[in-house]
């Protein structure tokens, strides 16, 4: 089966050798109201379906890319429309696993328009996936030659201590097959202190091969100053991975990838944010993409700058970019080197 970057109509593709990358974590329904309504005023509200590591999957599937999602979801209208979006897209989602107990997640966005910002509400306490145990992880699935990689992100993290225990399980056993671990920071402050984040992140964010977080992230998780440059807030994650590779999103101003002999960034030209959710899973994307085709961190930046642009011009959550389009972009980029 071939994959062009273009929309893939294929249910649960199986792979029989093997992954680029599996990712884990929930996917919930989004309910906003239309053309910047409160949610106190709205008569309607559009349906999409989102969530970070998913959001991730169909951006690297849509950029030829093969890969699985693994999450628990309630076997109902509900979780079926979630998982049917997220494998017409061409990701494998055979390895979901199905409840007839507990709920789908839902979660309410309330665009705004300045002075007033954008809001979130969640709805997804005793969801399915908050209560996704390590012994429900398909059996016999993490083992040599399955995947390359493993994508998972801190919201599974802050959702509690069975989803705590279920990526460490899953993290534990992917290591031990030989893949490499992949870490979004992705730290939701509706979900957790920024105290208890770096508490049940640390680990996880020395320990991964490469990481993803925002500035913001870095600063508040790591106790670093706001005062300090972009180029020394690096520097001190460096440290901490003892040099792995680590790349910090700037918001309007770029990004920034480093590792123990180069340090990169990226700018990215303004662009009307018609859909900024699930841009930063859109950049996760980019990125792990180009790496896997053996990119070096300035060529890898330039796709994930280039793919979290497109995104943002795209309504709901989900990446619909196809790689003729990423590569365009990329084509009419540069960057600079930090490191003289």
């Amino acid at each position: 089966m071939t994959i062009s970057g273009m929309p893939v109509d294929i249910c649960n593709a199986a792979y029989d050798d093997g992954y680029d990358v599996v990712t884990i974590g929930e996917t919930m329904l989004r309910l906003t109201p239309d053309s910047y309504l409160r949610l106190e005023q709205a008569e309607s509200l559009q349906i999409h379906v989102g969530g970070s590591e998913s959001n991730t999957a169909v951006g690297l599937a849509r950029l030829g890319k093969r890969v699985a999602w693994i999450s628990r979801i309630t076997d109902n209208h509900l979780g079926r429309r979630i998982e049917r979006s997220i494998a017409a897209h061409g990701v494998d989602t055979s390895n979901v696993i199905w409840t007839a107990c507990d709920r789908v997640g839902l979660y309410f966005l309330e665009e705004g328009s300045p002075p007033r910002n954008s809001q979130v509400l969640y709805d997804r306490a005793n969801s399915a996936y908050a209560k996704f145990e390590s012994k429900d992880l398909p059996i016999g699935f993490f083992v040599p030659g399955r995947s390359k990689w493993l994508h998972v992100t801190g919201i599974s993290l802050w959702l509690g201590e069975t989803t705590r225990s279920t990526i460490a399980e899953a993290v534990r056993q992917a290591q031990s097959a030989g893949w490499k671990i992949s870490f979004d920071v992705n730290h939701r402050t509706l979900l957790c202190s920024t105290k208890q984040a770096h508490a049940f992140c640390s680990s996880m964010f020395e320990a991964a091969d490469i990481v993803f977080l925002s500035r913001r992230d870095a600063i508040h998780l790591w106790q670093i100053s706001e005062d300090e440059s972009d180029a020394k807030v690096m520097a001190r994650l460096i440290a901490i991975r003892a040099g792995k590779p680590t790349v910090m999103t700037l918001g309007s101003r770029g990004a920034i990838a480093s590792d123990s002999n180069s340090s990169i960034m990226q700018s990215i030209e303004p662009v009307e944010p018609i859909g900024r959710l699930g841009g930063g899973d859109a950049f996760s994307a980019g990125f792990l993409s180009a790496w896997l085709e053996k990119h070096d961190l300035e060529r890898s930046l330039r796709w994930a700058t280039a793919t979290a642009r497109l995104k943002y011009s795209i309504s709901g959550d989900l990446p619909l970019i196809s790689r003729q389009e990423v590569q365009r972009l990329v084509d009419g980029t540069s960057s600079e080197s930090l490191i003289r």
